[in-house]
């Protein structure tokens, strides 16, 4: 069984999650520490609780959820996975910090790993299936696994919200269907993990957010 831990770093309250199950094998997703604060509380709950680190899973590459990669190559010896698509059409996460008049003190990671639509993610007994789930950046992934029920949406889908898409590379058509066709296929009782925000289920969200009135039609 998957236990999750959720940390919200940095000015733009990413959601870091870190995924681990009895072997103590774990997983990072959108790894988003910026200050020496953040990297202690991270660092001291995956030493508390004896995990070794396996992988380091970008849901996107937006500057705001890789601020802590380059901590996390430093410390576990894991390096950046993302989709391809992302790396060819977004600017540098540098470039895009700046666009966002936020200044950063942090070297960026490079992507070592591309990870496909469909793809198996493996860590102690434990599997992720990654959805490739464009709109919000072209590259977008949401992590499903389905033996524990839950996903992790990155800026997909919010509790009462959807991911924005008027920076690079968004679509608010191709967002929505994304979300139709990839997570709203997903079982009632899933839990939603965001990049942002507070944790919801496939259930609320298609009961009651507002973007997704034209779904309920």
């Amino acid at each position: 069984m998957i236990t999750i831990k959720t940390f919200t770093f940095n000015p733009v309250a990413v959601n870091t999650c870190v995924l681990h199950d009895e072997t103590g094998e774990a997983i990072l997703i959108d790894c988003g520490c910026v200050t020496p604060a953040e990297e202690r509380q991270l660092g001291d709950y995956v030493s508390g609780h004896h995990l070794t680190v396996k992988r380091l899973l970008c849901t996107h590459l937006h500057f705001d959820h890789v601020l802590g990669n380059r901590f996390a190559e430093r410390t576990y010896g894991v390096r950046p996975e993302a989709h391809l698509n992302d790396t060819l059409q977004l600017p540098p996460p540098e470039m895009q910090a700046r666009f966002m008049h936020i200044a950063f003190p942090v070297t960026f990671a490079e992507i070592s790993n591309f990870l496909a639509d469909g793809e198996t993610i493996a860590f102690g007994r434990s599997e992720l299936t990654a959805l490739h789930t464009p709109g919000h950046s072209p590259g977008s992934l949401c992590f499903h696994a389905p033996q524990d029920g839950f996903v992790i949406a990155g800026d997909v889908l919010f509790q009462g919200g959807i991911g924005r898409t008027d920076l690079w590379g968004g679509d608010n058509h191709i967002l929505m269907t994304s979300i139709r066709e990839r997570l709203l296929t997903l079982p009632e009782h899933t839990t939603v993990y965001p990049g942002h925000g507070h944790p919801t289920t496939i259930r609320f969200e298609k009961q009651h957010n507002p973007y997704l009135e034209t779904v309920r039609k």
